[in-house]
């Protein structure tokens, strides 16, 4: 309405019908106006107080004063930097909207032998769903059918589809890029790992930055100062074009916007590299992060154990020991004898039904697999229940950070298994660009051994190292730290979420972690690449400083203006003109958090 008028009062105008030229300005102003004070009234209740004001006051001063052309170019400059608003936000939160915008609402579920669409709020655990090509998957489930083949680009950035044999985890939010496959629910809509990503993302959205609330602060000393500059220029010249001018020139609408924007733009490109950062505020302490804490398990390392060697003696070889071994895990539910198994199959090794299992939790297991008797377990549990044992096998120079499981077969240790949690393979290049991303400190915080955390830590260059760690012992190694500085803790486990909470910056491993430890983190890791964590450090350090360049400027240039229009350098109409023009240039500004 403001640009149709300010078009047809430009028409009269030329054919010289000057005061109908000025009613339709006037006319055109009104609508903006109106609506402006409106949202003023709801902001004045919420209590907050901005540069709309300005605005309201320069329109209304014009219309006074008359002067409906510069009203009319004001409320047109208005109408389109809200515009101009709108399209900057959703830019910034595109990536992260992306991600809200693939929430499953129906799910094809199995009654019997039939297929029924159901909102997925009625699903629960155990029910059959089928799930078909192209379909996001709409909870937390395990693959049911022989393989399935998963595009899971929205929760861990990976480029390439992945294949899911039977029995593995798939996670909602992931989409089926093959055929259609059968999944069984393990937890319900609300309590599945993408339902907590799309409140962690709105969480983000709402939040509002300590450098967003300064410049709500900018905002309302700009006001009184506009205020002043306006009421002196009265008193000293008298000429209402001049305070009009004044107006005018200090109504950058978008001005303020521009922080928020940076900001929302700087958490939508880390949500791009697979980092979700909780809010503006954690974006920002972010940047300033100068003390890293780290755990080991699931952090440095992949958090699973892997076999890497075996040992035996003259009678066996290497697969008929792992054979064995993995045969009789088959009836323990431990994380070792799931590590024993993979491998097993990994080689292609073919499994026995173990019988007569016997198995002392914490110690190791015994039985019967192909008629012979099995003892797999710790070192001493297997030579308490052999006679006799080979030097060949004897546990020597063997890595501190490995793990051993000893095989005795029909009273003789026939082989030593060692297994390892691996350090990642990025790990050392991660931590050399955090301290290239400004951290001063890196502390390795574990609850493992301090034998095996010295080892580690040694291996790859860390500060200070602590082993033997409870969750208490976590939190105080945080708490110690504060007076350095901003403290970001990196953990994965449920037994890391209290120091999570208690750091500056708490930043969970998402892709592999617990859900306590994603849900009380300010930063989850959606990719299994601690790479990624220095990379969101320094699009955090850019959008905060492209946050401040646009205040600084913003606000220099607008007062710049609003002088020059005190000193009648600039008329009403080229004031207007040239303050949408800083507007534009900052938001621009801005926007370049998002490159």
């Amino acid at each position: 309405m403001a640009g149709v008028g300010l078009l047809l009062g430009g028409v009269l105008w030329w054919v010289d019908a000057v005061s109908y030229a000025d009613l339709v300005w006037s006319l055109a102003t009104v609508p903006v106006l109106v609506s402006l004070l409106v949202q003023i009234v709801n902001a004045l209740r919420a209590g907050d107080i901005g540069l709309d004001v300005v605005a309201a006051l320069s329109m209304s001063a014009a219309l006074a004063f008359g002067e409906p052309l510069a009203g009319n170019v004001v409320a047109m400059m208005y109408a389109s930097g809200q515009l101009l608003e709108r399209f900057a936000q959703g830019r910034a939160k595109r990536e992260m909207t992306a991600l809200m915008s693939r929430v499953a609402h129906t799910a094809m579920r199995y009654h019997g032998n039939a297929l029924e669409e159901v909102a997925i709020a009625v699903i629960k655990p155990a029910d059959r769903l089928m799930i078909r090509q192209g379909e996001v998957l709409p909870v937390d489930g395990r693959i049911a059918s022989d393989v399935a083949l998963l595009d899971l680009s929205s929760l861990t950035g990976e480029s390439l589809p992945v294949k899911r044999q039977k029995g593995d985890e798939a996670l909602s939010g992931s989409t089926c890029a093959g055929p259609a496959f059968e999944m069984i629910a393990t937890r319900p809509a609300m309590e599945s790992t993408y339902a907590g990503i799309v409140r962690l993302v709105a969480t983000a959205q709402a939040s509002k930055a300590p450098l967003v609330r300064m410049a709500d602060q900018y905002a309302l000393g700009f006001l009184a100062l506009t205020l002043a500059i306006a009421g002196g220029t009265w008193l000293l010249s008298g000429e209402t074009s001049r305070v009009l001018a004044v107006l005018v020139s200090a109504t950058p609408c978008p001005l303020i916007l521009a922080v928020p924007v940076a900001l929302m733009a700087g958490m939508s490109r880390t949500a791009g590299i697979g980092v979700l950062v909780k809010g503006g505020g954690v974006l920002e302490t972010l940047a300033k992060v100068r003390t890293v804490i780290l755990d080991k398990t699931g952090t440095l390392t992949h958090g699973q154990a892997e076999v890497v060697e075996i040992k035996t003696s003259k009678s066996y070889n290497a697969d008929a020991v792992l054979q064995l071994a993995a045969s009789l895990d088959q009836a323990s539910g431990h994380v070792v004898a799931a590590a024993l198994i993979g491998e097993a199959q990994r080689r292609g090794l073919t499994l026995s039904a173990p019988q007569e299992v016997i198995e002392v939790p914490g110690a190791g297991l015994e039985g019967v697999v192909d008629g012979q008797h099995i003892v797999v377990g710790g070192n001493s549990f297997v030579r308490d229940r052999c006679k006799e044992d080979d030097d060949h096998v004897l546990l020597s120079n063997i890595d501190k950070t490995a793990m051993t499981v000893a095989v005795g077969v029909d009273g003789l240790i026939a082989g030593v298994i060692i297994l390892a949690d691996r350090i990642r393979a990025d790990a050392s290049a991660a931590l050399q660009a955090l301290r290239n991303a400004g951290v001063a400190k890196i502390i390795l915080a574990s609850g493992d051994r301090q034998d095996i955390a010295d080892t580690i830590g040694a291996t790859l260059g860390i500060d200070v190292i602590l082993g033997d760690l409870t969750p208490d012992g976590k939190v105080a190694t945080v708490s110690a730290e504060h007076h350095n500085g901003p403290v970001m803790m990196v953990g994965d486990g449920g037994n890391d979420a209290p120091a999570l909470a208690a750091a500056d910056i708490g930043v969970a491993m998402g892709a592999h972690g617990t859900a306590s430890s994603s849900e009380v983190a300010g930063v989850v890791l959606l990719v299994d690449q601690l790479a990624a964590l220095s990379k969101a450090m320094t699009i955090a350090q850019r959008s905060r400083t492209i946050a401040f360049q646009s205040v600084i400027v913003g606000l220099s240039l607008s007062l710049s203006a609003m002088v020059a229009a005190a000193f009648g350098y600039l008329p009403p109409v080229q004031g207007a003109l040239l303050q949408e023009v800083i507007d534009v240039a900052v938001i621009l500004n801005a926007l370049r958090a998002l490159r």
